[in-house]
């Protein structure tokens, strides 16, 4: 919409008829890319910002975005939790109220207009969204608005260029390709500016997370706004973000912060699912289970600096646990994947199978007695000892439990095993076998748990993968009492977020992303 933007300005064309264009341009790009949810929530909110600053009526397009959102909220109620529908109304919020009045104040002190809007739009969505950030994360960028600076030249060469290759692509294949290969540069750039803003240690700082972060995020950034109204506040606010700013940095560059040093295994919050990673060298490691969706394990990869998984894991076919397996592969070399040779449901099976092609891997099934091992891992399968047929659940009951070694710690790996074949193992293997330092709950701390089992494990630390308020009553409290109660240290990802099992001195210590859990056993 810039693009047509220029090109209505260049023509001389009115407000309202550059507006007009715009629109026929985004609905066009609506339905180039496809009518998505999300593509539908950006367009609306980008469409009432890039109008009113058209129009030059910031006012009266506050009055619009007030519609916008009331208007979206009721056709699909579940926006009004979205993440991203909160972050776009708020960055066009900031847009609107913020960047207008910051970009004017910045060229009456002489900075050249392109470069005055350059910086007051990232800032204005940053301030706006800062709080939301904080809330889902507990941190604080340092980073987003010089990254932010750094890719406002790719964004439109890259978006314009992609659109006319797709537009092309139809009648001239070649010059289409030419198109994209052209395009292909500025989104380089935009990616390489990403990948290493996030991978800065000094990029962000911790903050409160929850709902109690977002509200005292946006209280400071209020009050930072009211003080700089005033000349002489303003100079003391200055010298405090400086201040703040540079006493971080130092912290943060110092501080191992996240992985932990030592850790042997982590499980990660994906939600209602299970994706636990173990490390097999700097930058590798091993991948068991996917979670629901491919965002949640690709997150937390990068935040472990996975760059490349020597072996994905796939303990059986439900959704939560391969929903995400594209995720694994985004951006990362995937050696191998392998599951059970319980091949239900269908559509799971198939998922990983695509999603391993793609990859350029093979999904292979293994049984109880593989083994596999590299680096620090060492990796055996024990169960399913026999398949187990009208169960309560099948694929649950034929999970690949797997135990694991990792710099001496030995971690088991339950999968969704339920009571038949947890009974089946106690049965079957020996008890030497099932013994671990770190259990991995099975099914989400389901109450279809057997005592013998978890009297056999006699874990020193509990790993559950759980959604937060999830509809199946995971965890049970009355196993959470057992495990506790059997001297386990249990951790779950809906309260702690991503959770490590680290070595300290010479027992374990357990650590949550962003807060300070850890005691050592």
């Amino acid at each position: 919409m810039g693009a047509v933007l220029l090109l209505a300005r260049w023509a001389r064309a009115g407000p309202r008829t550059a507006v007009a264009l715009c629109g026929l341009a985004l609905v066009g790009f609506v339905i180039l890319v496809r009518p998505s949810p999300s593509v539908v929530r950006a367009a609306a909110m980008g469409a009432i910002g890039l109008a009113a600053l058209a129009a030059g009526r910031s006012r009266a397009a506050l009055p619009a975005l007030a519609a916008a959102v009331a208007g979206l909220v009721l056709l699909d109620p579940d926006l009004a939790g979205d993440p991203g529908f909160a972050l776009s109304v708020c960055a066009t919020g900031g847009l609107l109220l913020l960047a207008p009045g910051w970009r004017d104040a910045l060229r009456r002190r002489g900075v050249p207009p392109g470069l005055a809007e350059a910086l007051a739009v990232p800032a204005a969505a940053q301030l706006a969204c800062g709080p939301v950030i904080a809330g889902l994360s507990a941190t604080v960028s340092l980073v987003a608005v010089p990254a932010n600076l750094l890719v406002v030249p790719a964004v439109a060469p890259a978006t314009v260029l992609g659109v006319l290759a797709a537009v092309l692509s139809p009648v001239w294949p070649a010059g289409a390709e030419f198109l994209a290969w052209l395009a292909s540069w500025p989104a380089r750039w935009l990616v390489a500016v990403a990948s290493h803003g996030a991978a800065l240690p000094a990029g962000n700082v911790p903050w409160v997370g929850g709902v109690a972060g977002a509200l005292l995020l946006a209280a400071v950034s209020g009050a930072l706004l009211l003080a700089a109204r005033r000349r002489r506040a303003r100079r003391l606010v200055a010298v405090v973000v400086v201040a703040v700013v540079l006493g971080a940095v130092p912290i943060r560059l110092l501080a191992s912060g996240w992985p932990p040093r030592g850790w042997v295994v982590v499980a990660c919050a994906v939600g209602q699912g299970d994706a636990v990673v173990l490390p097999v060298a700097a930058g590798r490691a091993v991948v068991v289970d996917a979670g629901p969706e491919p965002s949640g394990v690709d997150g937390c990869l990068r935040r472990l600096r996975v760059r490349e998984v020597s072996l994905l894991v796939v303990s059986h076919f439900h959704a939560d646990h391969v929903g995400g397996v594209a995720g694994v592969f985004r951006g990362r070399r995937v050696g191998a994947v392998v599951g059970p040779p319980w091949s239900e449901p269908p559509y799971g099976v198939a998922q990983v199978r695509e999603a391993a092609r793609r990859g350029g891997a093979r999904l292979d099934p293994v049984p109880a007695g593989w083994r596999w091992r590299a680096g620090v891992v060492e990796l055996a399968a024990i169960g399913p000892p026999y398949p187990l047929r009208g169960s309560r659940s099948d694929p649950n009951n034929n999970s690949l439990v797997l135990t694991a070694t990792v710099a001496g710690v030995r971690i088991l790996l339950a999968g969704d095993a339920e009571t038949e074949e947890q009974r089946a193992l106690v049965e079957t293997v020996p008890p030497a076998a099932v013994r671990a330092d770190v259990l991995k709950v099975a099914h989400h701390g389901s109450a279809y748990q057997d005592p013998e089992f978890l009297a056999a494990v006699r874990p020193a630390v509990a790993l559950v993968c759980v959604g937060v308020d999830n509809d199946y009553g995971h965890p049970n409290p009355g196993l959470m009492d057992r495990l506790t109660r059997g001297g386990a240290r249990v951790m779950r990802t809906d309260t702690d977020g991503d959770v490590a099992a680290i070595r300290a001195g010479g027992g374990l210590a357990v650590v949550a992303r962003g807060v300070a859990r850890g005691r050592s056993r």
